[in-house]
């Protein structure tokens, strides 16, 4: 489960990770990753859900509490040191909770991988292939 710690609610964290991490794109998601040693082992997790994709208010917090559930299960997936922010699209307000948490288990791990491998290469680090 996602508790409090886990959230990000900073506006340069959601900045830093847009700018500086991966994503991996899906039809009715978009997640970014960033690797960040300064978070040591925890993991900082955010929604975005634009209103020009979904209007309504009632349909953009249907659509963050199904984020919001399907990323607590692959909470124990997620390497230490890692921010994740999760953006709706418009096709995510009809989708249901199983497509939300499919399409999220499928570019996890593909948005991680790619964020470890860039910070491996701006430290420098030669990335094991």
């Amino acid at each position: 489960m996602l508790s409090r710690k886990n959230r990000m609610v900073r506006a340069d964290d959601f900045k830093t990770t847009f700018r500086r991490g991966s994503r991996a794109v899906t039809p009715r998601i978009i997640v970014h990753a960033q690797a960040d040693k300064s978070l040591a082992e925890s993991v900082l997790v955010g929604f975005v859900v634009p209103k020009k994709q979904i209007a309504k208010a009632t349909g953009r917090n249907l659509v963050k509490r199904r984020l919001r559930a399907s990323i607590g299960e692959q909470l124990p997936n997620i390497p230490g040191g890692t921010r994740i922010v999760v953006q709706a699209k418009a096709a995510a307000r009809e989708a249901s909770y199983e497509t939300l948490a499919g399409d999220l288990e499928k570019s996890l791990p593909k948005a991680i991988a790619r964020a470890q491998e860039m910070a491996a290469k701006r430290e420098g680090e030669v990335v094991n292939a």
